[in-house]
């Protein structure tokens, strides 16, 4: 899938705007991982050298514990290597309906269009706009966030 890169930075923000901007008492809870998570040196150190070849898109919400885990770490990826990320916040469930999984609004129409399902998803796409890579609730085949967006970005 390629999308346009500058009308996705239009309709989201970047990962540390995002967790510095939720509602208690999910602020806390982001907050407490990003104060206490340490990156693993040598991933962060190649992220570094091709954080300015992609962009990572992720999917949020401040009731989903896997995104408290992740997005946090997300921000410090950003800060720590120059890697654009940016979130589409606000995902929030539609119990009324059987056909739809998520209210839209105010879950942004975005999750119809990159098929969401699970959160958080975090999708790496090259500047181009072309996706490269998603890491679907939680890295896969390495232990760490910043090893998994690693393997996918150097594969390329």
């Amino acid at each position: 899938m390629e999308i346009n890169l500058s009308e996705i930075r239009k309709k989201t923000v970047p990962a540390e705007q995002y967790v510095s901007a939720l509602d208690q008492p999910f602020r806390d809870y982001f907050l407490a991982t990003k104060q206490t998570y340490r990156l693993q040196p040598e991933a962060t150190n190649q992220l570094r050298g091709l954080a300015d070849k992609y962009v990572v898109v992720a999917f949020s919400a401040g009731w989903c514990k896997d995104c408290a885990k992740y997005i946090p770490v997300l921000a410090l990826i950003s800060e720590a290597t120059g890697l654009e990320v940016r979130v589409f916040g606000g995902i929030k469930k539609d119990p009324l309906s059987h056909t739809c999984k998520w209210r839209i609004p105010p879950s942004p129409p975005e999750v119809r269009t990159f098929g969401i399902d699970k959160l958080p998803i975090i999708i790496v796409f090259d500047t181009d706009g072309r996706e490269i890579g998603r890491i679907i609730e939680t890295p896969r085949q390495w232990p760490t966030l910043e090893q998994e967006l690693y393997a996918i970005i150097g594969s390329q």
